[in-house]
């Protein structure tokens, strides 16, 4: 288990006592927010709140070359002009990277991880890694780092999404935590910090759901608690391609915070809120937030254009 000095406080709620539910939003500043962003952020706020639980907001900028200039700054921007109150410190992976160079090394002690000098060009097509390198014992240094996985099946129902299984083996192969040019990955970032913060569900887009197995697997291996994961459908333009920002989707308009949020929660098939202040229209919304009511399927078609 990780040093408990690299751990944060856990949340309470909004009554300041302790929570069986901590949810968070955890966006990725490789980009402004657009609507798909915001439909995220609204669900994970509300299915907290609705369960008297604690709700944080994690910027994901590990992948430093990627950050787009000024995306964090309209994150933070955002979330006041919607009016979301997380319970604790916004936290920045960036600021981070030595918790999650001292994990790779517990597993390096392990014997979880190794090193592992094959290019994209080397592998070519295929998507599963054969394991060329376990045995090599290379030196860490300036290689991609590698999580061994095992012939195991992982499963976890999804209150949404339905039943999900993978053999991480056979279907994927061991998996890269740190890239050969230093990056920290997504994948072990995301698990370090789930963990640290209490998180105990997550929600999220259905985009991130194949990174599910993934992600399980490690906190198995680190010995962190299970967490429970809702992946919402995807908002989609008119061309039929999902929001986000390698598509190019429109930024959020923060001038327009009230009317954005009837359009999210109206997205999440939630019942209407009167329009008002954003605090108010999403303590209407909480007050009569189902989870239930959201469609179980991978996309929205047509929601925002």
């Amino acid at each position: 288990m990780l040093l408990s000095n690299a751990s944060l406080p856990l949340p309470l709620n909004q009554e300041g006592k302790e929570v069986n539910y901590v949810g968070r939003f955890a966006p990725s500043p490789t980009g402004p927010l657009h609507f798909g962003s915001l439909i995220t952020a609204v669900a994970s706020y509300c299915e907290a709140h609705a369960h008297q639980g604690s709700w944080l907001v994690r910027i994901e900028d590990t992948d430093i070359p990627r950050i787009y200039p000024g995306s964090e700054a309209h994150i933070l921007r955002a979330i006041d002009a919607f009016e979301f109150d997380p319970d604790t410190d916004i936290i920045f992976q960036k600021d981070r990277l030595d918790i999650y160079e001292d994990v790779i090394q517990q597993l390096h002690a392990q014997g979880l991880v190794y090193a592992c000098q094959c290019t994209r060009k080397m592998l070519g097509s295929n998507h599963i890694y054969q394991g060329t390198c376990r045995d090599l014992q290379l030196d860490l240094a300036h290689q991609a780092i590698r999580v061994k996985v095992s012939d195991q099946v992982i499963q976890f129902t999804d209150p949404i999404q339905g039943t999900h299984q993978s053999n991480l083996k056979f279907d994927l192969g061991d998996f890269v935590l740190k890239r050969r040019d230093g990056i920290i990955n997504y994948q072990l970032a995301v698990v370090v910090d789930d963990h640290l913060q209490g998180i105990t569900h997550v929600v999220r887009g259905a985009d991130l759901l194949d990174n599910t197995e993934r992600q399980i697997w490690l906190g198995q291996l680190l010995g962190y608690a299970p967490l429970q994961y809702m992946h919402l459908p995807l908002a989609m333009n008119d061309q039929g391609q999902k929001l986000s920002k390698q598509n190019m989707a429109e930024a959020l308009d923060l001038s327009q915070p009230s009317q954005l949020l009837q359009r999210a929660l109206k997205a999440l098939h939630q019942p209407e809120v009167e329009l008002d202040r954003p605090a108010r229209m999403l303590q209407q919304a909480v007050a009569q937030w189902s989870s239930t009511y959201i469609p179980h399927q991978t996309m929205l078609e047509g929601i925002y254009t």
